[in-house]
């Protein structure tokens, strides 16, 4: 069993950056692939960025390259999504999520609103 606590989320202007994090209680933290999904009002949730338990080569969504990083540090058994740059379209629930066999079976946070103004 695996329990997530994202935190870090805000309102922010363009432009701006913000750093989430998501604490991870259980024994399966370092054996786990983190992601971070996001859902906008009226959108499905998606995939935005994510990182295998050896934190190499870290996926992101093309529209987030550049601008977002997805970091993780096992001993503290927390992964760490730094966001800069940020635009309008960023704004949404951002989700936290930990999986050994895939995003259909993952263990998921409660979520953490992130807001960018214009």
């Amino acid at each position: 069993q695996v329990q997530l606590v994202e935190s870090g989320g805000g309102v922010v202007q363009a432009g701006g950056s913000l750093r989430l994090s998501c604490a991870a209680s259980g024994r399966t933290f370092s054996s786990s692939t983190m992601g971070w999904f996001r859902q906008a009002p009226g959108k499905e949730r998606e995939l935005v960025a994510a990182i295998s338990s050896s934190g190499n080569n870290p996926y992101y969504k093309n529209s987030v390259k550049g601008r977002f990083t997805l970091t993780r540090d096992n001993a503290k058994a927390t992964a760490y999504l730094q966001m800069n740059s940020l635009k309008p379209d960023d704004t949404a629930v951002y989700y936290c999520a930990a999986s050994t066999v895939g995003w259909d079976s993952a263990y998921w946070g409660q979520g953490t609103q992130v807001t960018v103004s214009s």
